[in-house]
C-alpha cells in the first residue's frame, strides 16, 4: 500500500446512485465518500441491498452516477498519474478506459461456454484490439499458469469445476494487466478450500502491487483483509 502522502488511486466523492420505483426514487448509494489506495486489498461487506454490488459498478464504471464523482488516478510505471474522472468520459472512452483498468471478477464466472479456457483469457487484449494470435496465447497460458490451471487450457469450462472456473476468470481479468481488480463474491460459489485458495492467490497479486476490492458475505475472510468497510442501506457504517 502507498503512503498517506500519495493520491489515491480511486477518490470517490459524494457519490449518489438512485433508481426510479414505482413508489419513488430508490437511493442504493447514498453519500458515499472513500479513498482506496494504490496497491490496497479492500474488503466490502453488508447484507444483500445494501449497496455492495452498486459500489463496484460506480467504481468500475459499469453503471452511472446519479451524482457525485469517482476519480481514478491511473497506475503508470508505478507511479500515479494525473487525475481521471470517469463520469466525464463519454460511452466508448469509459468502455477503453475500463477495458485497460479495471478487472472484473464475478461470483458466476461469466466465461464464454464454447470456448477453451485460452481462448476466454484472449478475449480482453481482443476486446481493445491489440490481440496478437501468438502474444495473447503466450500471455493466455502464462496467466493459466500463474492461477494454477494450466493443465486444463484446452478444456471448455463445462469439463472444470466452480472453483477452477473462478480461476480462469481471474486470469482473464487480468489479460490486459490492469492496475485494479474487483470481485463480487468471488467465493460465494465455492467450498471452503477453493475459497482459501482463492483468497491466498488475492494476497498474492496483492503483493505484487494489484489493488483488490472484494465483496464478500464470509465475514471470515473479511476480517482477514487489512481494510474493510461495512455498506447498510447505501451507506458507509463501518
Amino acid at each position: 500500500m502507498t503512503g498517506n502522502n500519495h493520491p489515491p488511486i480511486i477518490h470517490l466523492r459524494d457519490v449518489v446512485k438512485a433508481y426510479s420505483t414505482g413508489e419513488g426514487p430508490f437511493l442504493a448509494l447514498n453519500d458515499v465518500n472513500i479513498d482506496i489506495q494504490q496497491g490496497e486489498f479492500l474488503g466490502i461487506t453488508g447484507k444483500s441491498g445494501a449497496g455492495k454490488t452498486t459500489l463496484l459498478n460506480m467504481i468500475s464504471g459499469v453503471s452511472e452516477l446519479t451524482s457525485g464523482e469517482v476519480i481514478f488516478h491511473g497506475a503508470d510505471n508505478g507511479s500515479l498519474t494525473s487525475a481521471i474522472p470517469i463520469q466525464s468520459l463519454n460511452e466508448d472512452e469509459l468502455a477503453l478506459w475500463r477495458g485497460k483498468n479495471v478487472g472484473i471478477i464475478y461470483q458466476s464466472f461469466e466465461l464464454m461456454p464454447t470456448l477453451n479456457l485460452v481462448e476466454n483469457v484472449m478475449l480482453p487484449p481482443d476486446f481493445l484490439g491489440s490481440y496478437r494470435p501468438t502474444i495473447s496465447k503466450e500471455r493466455a497460458l502464462e496467466l493459466l499458469e500463474l492461477v494454477d490451471i494450466l493443465e486444463h487450457a484446452y478444456k471448455i469450462p463445462a469439463h472444470i469445476s466452480g472453483g477452477q472456473k473462478q480461476r480462469v476468470a481471474i486470469a482473464r481479468a487480468l489479460a490486459n494487466d490492469p492496475p485494479i481488480l474487483v470481485a463480487d463474491e468471488p467465493t460465494g460459489n465455492l467450498d471452503s478450500r477453493a475459497a482459501e485458495s482463492i483468497f491466498q492467490l488475492f494476497e498474492s497479486l496483492v503483493a505484487n502491487g494489484k489493488t483488490i476490492l472484494m465483496v464478500t458475505h464470509d465475514n471470515e475472510l473479511a476480517a482477514r483483509v487489512p481494510r474493510s468497510i461495512t455498506l447498510a442501506d447505501g451507506l458507509i457504517v463501518g
